[in-house]
Order: structure tokens, then C-alpha cells, then sequence
């Protein structure tokens, strides 16, 4: 991996990480384009980049954390479904990474996104609970949600966003508790994966890293800010339509991407 490869997947992760797009998805998509092979370190490497975005949260929304532990609560709650399921299926959710599973998934979740939209139309924009309405049971049920995002192409922040709107949240409310729950859930993957591997990774890998974690910070920083203002005024179908379009993309292009 170049400096520019580092640099590149990192911006790529900050910048979908909490885009209901697929981060993971992208970050496959992006490897095979760069011609760099899904081997374990590397799957490592797209796992623990994500941790530099998540970082850019606990900095965004630290006063809120400290002020609110009941939210601490919630997210503990929602975070149980997907650490006992990623515990139990790990080796099978690592088969999944591919480009094939990834273009379909980003095709599927585009298409529950313009269903979501759909049935919402008669809805005003800003409709909806606040986040401090969220009860346990719903923080529970959007971490079900969750879970359904440990198949790469699905979109962790996609598939909190979509349970979080049909429990009723605000489009607002649903994607910040989805960049909340992040906040667990990535720290313990990040873990997870680089004590499993750690015998894998060599110096050279750990430098790539910090260069795109970094980046990733940085761009997850801007992005998070950004997307809060746009849910707030819009709908998430423009997202639905890019996961569509691209996911269409490269099940065309597939047979000619590099292996």
C-alpha cells in the first residue's frame, strides 16, 4: 500500500462512514479499483480506519455525552445485539467482504431507503420523536437494525437510520443516534480485530494506518456536520438512488476489475 492509497481510503472512510452508503462497502470497492487484495491485514486495515472517524464524534458530541448518561445507557442497550451476533458469526461475516456481496447489498439497501421515503411522503420533514424521547425497547430494536449491517454493502449507519425512522424518530434524532452508536460498536470491532491479528500486522502497515486514520478524523469531522444540516432540511433519497447506482456500476464493471 502507497502513501497515496492511505490517504485516499482514509478520506473515502471519513467521509461515508456516517453516510447511510456503506463505508465498509466503499472501502472494498475502492481496494479491488486500487488493486489491493482483501487479505486478513488488510481487512484489518479497513476495520480499524473506522476508528479515526468515530473519534470525530466522541469530539462533536462530547458535552452531550457528558451531560446525558441515560444515552450512555441507550447505547449500551442497542449496542448488545450486534456484539453477540458479530461474536458468534465472525468468521462467517469475514467470507462475506467481496465486491459481489457489497454491490448487491448497496442495491438492496437503496431500494428500503426509497420504500422508507415512500411511505413517509405525507410526512413533514422534521416529523418525529427527539432523540431524548428514544426508549430502551426502541434503542434495543434499532441495535437489531444494527446487526443487519454486519454484512458488508448494508451501511451500519444506513440500517440504524432506517430503524430509527420506523420507530418513529426524527430524520435529525435517527442518524445522531446512529453516529452515537457507532461510538461502542466500532471501538469494540477496532479491538476485536486487532487482537486477533495482531501477529499479522507488520510496521509498515501500522504507519499506512496512522496516516489514514488521521485523514479519516479529519474528513468524518466536516462530514458529520455537514450531514446533520442536510437530514434536517431533506430526505435520504438522493442517498438511496447513489447506493442504487453504484451498486448497478459494479455488478456491470465486475468481470473487469482487477484481482
Amino acid at each position: 500500500m502507497t502513501l497515496f492509497d492511505a490517504i485516499l481510503l482514509g478520506a473515502l472512510e471519513g467521509v461515508t462512514e456516517f453516510l447511510p452508503v456503506s463505508s465498509t462497502g466503499h472501502l472494498i470497492l475502492a481496494s479491488q479499483l486500487l488493486g489491493i487484495q482483501q487479505t486478513a491485514e488488510h481487512k484489518v486495515f479497513e476495520v480499524s480506519i473506522q476508528l479515526g472517524s468515530i473519534l470525530a464524534v466522541l469530539f462533536l458530541y462530547a458535552k452531550h455525552l457528558m451531560n446525558d448518561q441515560t444515552l450512555w445507557i441507550k447505547l449500551a442497550v442497542a449496542f448488545v445485539p450486534t456484539g453477540v451476533l458479530g461474536l458468534l458469526l465472525y468468521k462467517h461475516i469475514k467470507a462475506l467482504f467481496g465486491v459481489e456481496t457489497v454491490s448487491f447489498m448497496l442495491i438492496a439497501g437503496g431500494l428500503i431507503f426509497l420504500a422508507v421515503e415512500y411511505f413517509r411522503r405525507d410526512k413533514a420533514i422534521d416529523s418525529g420523536k427527539g432523540l431524548d424521547e428514544l426508549t430502551y425497547k426502541e434503542a434495543f430494536l434499532i441495535g437489531l437494525f444494527q446487526s443487519i449491517s454486519m454484512v458488508p454493502g448494508t451501511s451500519r449507519s444506513g440500517a440504524t437510520i432506517i430503524g430509527g425512522l420506523f420507530l418513529g424518530l426524527k430524520r435529525k434524532a435517527a442518524a445522531e443516534f446512529s453516529f452515537l452508536l457507532a461510538i461502542p460498536t466500532m471501538i469494540v470491532a477496532t479491538g476485536y480485530d486487532l487482537l486477533k491479528h495482531r501477529h499479522e500486522m507488520v510496521v509498515d502497515d501500522y504507519s499506512m494506518l496512522a496516516v489514514a486514520f488521521v485523514t479519516a478524523f479529519i474528513f468524518a469531522f466536516f462530514t458529520v456536520k455537514i450531514f446533520v444540516g442536510f437530514v434536517s432540511r431533506h430526505t435520504f433519497t438522493p442517498f438511496a438512488i447513489y447506493r442504487i447506482v453504484v451498486g448497478a456500476i459494479f455488478l456491470t464493471i465486475i468481470g473487469n476489475l482487477p484481482t
